[in-house]
């Protein structure tokens, strides 16, 4: 008699549960490093003469007051001519790593033209940009000074050529009569070098004032005057004495005033008024912002400074 054959019992091997602790931080682990390269946007190296209060780990890029990027490293330039930021961008900031985007550095300043970058006495300083839309570029050359906005439907810009610069800078004012009409907007030396440029902008309801024989002058800075009965300082406004500022006239002839200067026109910056250019006197309609009953204004009508955010 045949005995049946006994059944063969293997135990199947087991991982021990000691090993999937390891296992799921790695897997985890792996899913963070994935993330956080998936969401990782480019770096880029801005160049400045200085980076003062800039810090790796803590200064951001921020575009329209949110962060787009963080400052990774900062570091003296090899021939010690200024300093190298390096920034990492947002994925969603990749406009930013294009030729013709911007860069400067956000600090607390305080001018006779306004305060600007107040929200920095706190949170320390930050970069701030625009971001471009040339060819990808990983380096950058930093402005010393953030750019004047743009707004094309605010006034009318006009382009002064002059010999010097002098004190105007970006933001000194422009006055007609000595009643603010308009401001600097940024300044540079001619291709050839040969004169300073200077582009300003009239704000819309004192576009007509500028005509084709307008004339314009240096009205920043301070006039000393000594005559017998003393000595006089002659300024046109406390704003205009530290930032510069600038005046123009314009005169009536015999046939009447001359056309309205186009957006763009060119004029010459002469170093101060003629005694006849303060006597002209024309009548020229403008339409100032309070001139009509319950009429609100519109953001057009407003220097920047007073444009609601």
């Amino acid at each position: 008699m045949t005995q049946p054959a006994s059944a063969k019992v293997t135990r199947a091997s087991r991982l021990p549960i000691v090993w999937l602790v390891p296992l799921v931080a790695l897997a985890i682990g792996g899913w963070l490093i994935f993330r956080e390269l998936h969401s990782r946007g480019t770096e880029i190296t801005i160049a400045f003469t200085t980076a003062s209060g800039v810090e790796a780990g803590k200064t951001n890029l921020v575009h329209q007051g949110v962060p787009v990027g963080e400052v990774t490293q900062v570091i003296v330039k090899k021939d010690l001519s200024g300093a190298e930021v390096t920034l990492r961008l947002n994925k969603e900031a990749e406009a930013f790593a294009r030729a013709d985007a911007e860069f400067w550095i956000v600090r607390p300043e305080v001018t006779f033209s306004g305060v600007r970058g107040l929200e920095t006495l706190i949170g320390g300083v930050q970069l701030n940009g625009r971001p471009g839309s040339g060819p990808p570029a990983k380096e950058f050359v930093g402005r010393e000074h953030p750019p004047v906005a743009e707004d094309p439907s605010q006034g009318r810009a006009f382009l002064l050529r002059a010999d010097k610069l002098g004190s105007l800078s970006a933001g000194a004012p422009v006055y007609y009569r000595e009643v603010k009409v308009g401001a600097v907007e940024t300044s540079r030396l001619a291709d050839d070098a040969t004169e300073a440029l200077i582009r300003i902008r009239v704000y819309t309801p004192y576009i007509d004032l500028v005509r084709a024989n307008t004339v314009f002058w240096n009205a920043g800075g301070a006039a000393f005057k000594v005559n017998l009965l003393g000595a006089q300082l002659k300024s046109t406004s406390l704003e205009a004495l530290f930032s510069g500022g600038i005046s123009f006239a314009t005169p009536e002839g015999k046939d009447g005033l001359a056309p309205v200067a186009p957006d763009g026109a060119s004029f010459a910056l002469h170093d101060e008024a003629e005694k006849d250019w303060l006597k002209w006197k024309p009548r020229i309609p403008i339409k100032p912002i309070d001139s009509e009953p319950g009429r609100q204004p519109r953001a057009s009508d407003l220097p920047a400074a007073l444009k609601p955010n």
